[in-house]
């Protein structure tokens, strides 16, 4: 392996078509696209000042790192990369990528980032940004804090363990999504999902879980949460709450602590079709 150590470089594509090399104590300041077609690196203290770092890389192992605010669009067409205890302060960093694990990560600023990825793997993690993971799928998340709205839509395949998830119109369009002792605050929550499974969670939201085919709820609560489960089929709901208000669900069974207020007013429903039942 090639060792280069304490090193600057500047200028577009400086280290073009890397192989088989280990980095070390490195920064790129201005020049675009450095490390491009990148191989088999292994990047240890590197600081990344401007464009496109890492594009149209493979086999790439980050650690202690930071990417500057001018690296936007920084990891597009990238695969096999892992990261770890790493800053990341720039826009747009992962695109078009597969076989991604993220571990002690912080965005900065995460909008528009991780969009159209495979194979994701995401543990203590810290998100700040609108519309992170959009149409990825094979999704892990453990100990993750994000706050941003319109995270993971038109996503599939995502199983989420102990998050902090501050989002409107989160998981909206998605298909296969599994979310275990996690909290989620944000209006609109997971419209037009199809298998929507949420275990041991804590959910506040305006108007959230409608438009939903195939929910199970095991042991939640819906703290001030309104209008929920409208035009929802499939349902299997466990609320260990009081919700202010259900309103026309299609068919399932809602097993609730209580409700303010049932709204049925939808004459096309069956309302045959839905049981509810209330400790009330």
């Amino acid at each position: 392996m090639q060792e280069i150590e304490q090193k600057f470089f500047e200028g577009e594509r400086s280290l073009f078509m890397l192989r088989n090399a280990n980095l070390s104590e490195v920064t790129f300041g201005h020049g675009e696209s450095p490390l491009k077609e990148g191989k088999n690196l292994n990047l240890t203290n590197i600081i990344f000042k401007w464009k496109y770092p890492l594009w149209y890389c493979d086999n790439i192992k980050v650690t202690d790192s930071i990417f500057e605010t001018m690296s936007r669009s920084g990891i597009w067409y990238t695969n096999h990369i892992t990261m770890k205890n790493t800053s990341l302060q720039a826009p747009k960093l992962f695109r078009r990528g597969h076989d991604i694990e993220l571990e002690n990560v912080h965005f900065a600023d995460a909008t528009e980032t991780l969009w159209s990825c495979q194979n994701i793997s995401l543990k203590k993690v810290q998100v700040n940004g609108d519309y992170f993971g959009k149409d990825s799928e094979n999704i892990y998340l453990e100990d993750v804090d994000l706050i941003g709205n319109y995270c993971f839509d038109g996503g599939k395949n995502i199983e989420v363990h102990n998050a902090r998830i501050v989002s409107k119109d989160a998981f909206w369009n998605c298909q296969n999504v599994t979310i275990y002792d996690s909290t989620i605050n944000g209006e609109y929550l997971a419209w037009n999902t199809k298998n929507l499974t949420l275990v041991n969670c804590i959910i506040e939201s305006n108007q959230g879980l409608c438009y939903i085919d195939g929910l199970k709820m095991v042991n939640c609560k819906l703290l001030e949460t309104d209008l929920c489960f409208e035009y929802c089929r499939n349902i299997d709901a466990e609320v260990k709450s009081i919700v202010k208000s259900i309103k026309n669900p299609i068919s399932g069974k809602i097993k609730v602590k209580g409700v303010e207020e049932l709204i049925q007013d939808d004459p096309a429903i069956d309302v045959s079709q839905v049981e509810i039942e209330s400790e009330d």
